[in-house]
């Protein structure tokens, strides 16, 4: 089922055409980025430790393995975005084939927020003798919560790049229909603008300090939802200096929590501008549809390797999360395919990536020996549809039950509190504490 999906989200065919259309200065002579990206895609997957492993274990490499990373670390940021684009296109058509709830129906929703990756080991030649972390970039990442699948994907080289202005490309690239859900960190004039301009909708929480509103109206009746109490007023921004009129009027939505957030918040406001059939307390039902993206990203390092330490280049590093962002979508897809083929047998099925990527996993490499590459091309299936009918069939064949997450019961709040530091270094042997506690050890 996994190679059926790679072989519809990133044949090297298309592949190959994305990079010749995307490569800027690159060229492609023996080693084709479809090469690069199989040896990459057993990285993340866990299959080999390192790509300087994956090279040197490869049968088919056309070339040495200095010029493999002489190859990654040219890989431009507008190709890793076409790839994202490109994959999460071809794999859309078959996620809608499948029963999937719709959050708010005639709308697309994309959660946008950055992701920072961890520093890198220092085998660069510049990277010797300095002390810190070297920090080799962050991405702006679009999700799509109902289709579970990463839409699209600015690379960052620059780690301090401010993520306001990476994101432009993506708010400028927006469309109708979409409704755009963001934090705080993105409510600035100029962005919220741009989903206005573009004919997009968006639903952001509001800034402490801008931008600045002009005119607000009187507060609605409050009304109740799941997480507290609900009102709205209409706002208008300040006029820019040499602006003749303000801008248009948005709708900002006031939540008064029952329970606090983490950092102590107990009032929430989100602006959006949604037309008015789309009442207050669905608006804050979306916008809690955020956290999703955060939950992606969990995975992304705990299921997929996405953050290769041993790449330090910035251009390779963000290649290698690019890469697990790509497979991350064919997990999603199969993900969502083995929930509806068990779904009339086990209604509240809802399995695990882990689990589904270590079963994966187990049979990937024997099937790569078993069926060379080669010979899955021309297989694709005709068309979407049937190719989830398919993927529906086989997964029935699956142990749903071994898929499964593992429920786990609320975690009991415990305040450590403060201690000294010769306490906080100290240990001690845990087979005495049990013996002390009349337990075996």
């Amino acid at each position: 089922m996994a190679r059926m999906v790679l072989e519809e989200a990133l044949p090297a065919k298309w592949i190959d055409e994305v990079f010749e259309a995307h490569r800027g200065q690159q060229y492609a002579r023996k080693l084709m980025l479809s090469t690069v990206v199989e040896l990459m895609t057993l990285v993340t997957l866990g299959l080999r430790p390192s790509l300087h492993a994956a090279a040197r274990q490869s049968k088919s490499l056309p070339v040495s393995v200095a010029a493999l990373y002489e190859k990654v670390r040219g890989t431009q940021p507008e190709l890793l975005r076409a790839l994202v684009q490109g994959s999460a296109s071809r794999l859309g058509p078959v996620m809608d084939s499948l029963d999937r709830p719709s959050s708010l129906a005639g709308w697309r929703l994309r959660v946008v927020d950055g992701n920072h990756l961890a520093r890198s080991e220092k085998r660069l030649g510049v990277l010797r003798g300095k002390r810190g972390a070297a920090l080799p970039g962050h991405s702006l990442v679009v999700y799509d919560p109902d289709e579970a699948l990463v839409r699209d994907l600015v690379a960052c080289e620059d780690e301090y790049e401010s993520e306001r202005v990476g994101v432009m490309p993506l708010v400028e690239g927006s469309r109708p229909g979409e409704l755009w859900v963001a934090d705080s960190h993105f409510c600035t004039r100029a962005l919220l603008q741009g989903w206005q301009d573009t004919g997009a909708s968006f639903i952001v929480r509001e800034h402490g300090r801008h931008p600045k509103v002009g005119e607000r109206g009187q507060w609605s009746a409050a009304q109740g939802s799941d997480t507290g109490r609900v009102r709205e007023c209409a706002i208008t921004l300040q006029a820019l200096r040499g602006q003749a009129r303000a801008c248009t009027a948005w709708r900002c939505i006031e939540i008064e929590l029952d329970e606090p957030t983490e950092s102590g918040s107990k009032v929430l406001r989100l602006w959006s501008n949604l037309p008015a059939t789309v009442e207050a307390p669905t608006i804050a039902a979306l916008y809690r549809k955020r956290w999703r993206i955060e939950g992606m990203f969990g995975r992304l390092e705990s299921v997929l390797h996405s953050e290769i330490k041993t790449l330090g280049h910035p251009r390779a590093a963000l290649l290698g999360f690019t890469v697990a962002v790509l497979a991350y979508n064919v997990l999603a897809l199969l993900q969502a395919v083995v929930e509806q083929a068990h779904r009339p047998a086990m209604p509240e099925l809802e399995v695990s990536p882990f689990h589904l990527a270590q079963h994966v996993k187990e049979g990937f490499e024997g099937l790569l020996v078993a069926v060379p590459p080669q010979q899955w091309s021309g297989r694709a299936e005709p068309s979407p549809e049937h190719l989830a009918r398919r993927l529906l069939e086989l997964a029935m064949r699956l142990p749903a039950r071994k898929l499964a997450t593992a429920k786990r019961g609320p975690k009991v709040a415990a305040a450590k509190g403060w201690v000294d530091g010769r306490t906080a270094r100290s240990h001690f042997s845990t087979a005495r504490v049990l013996k002390a506690a009349g337990r075996s050890p």
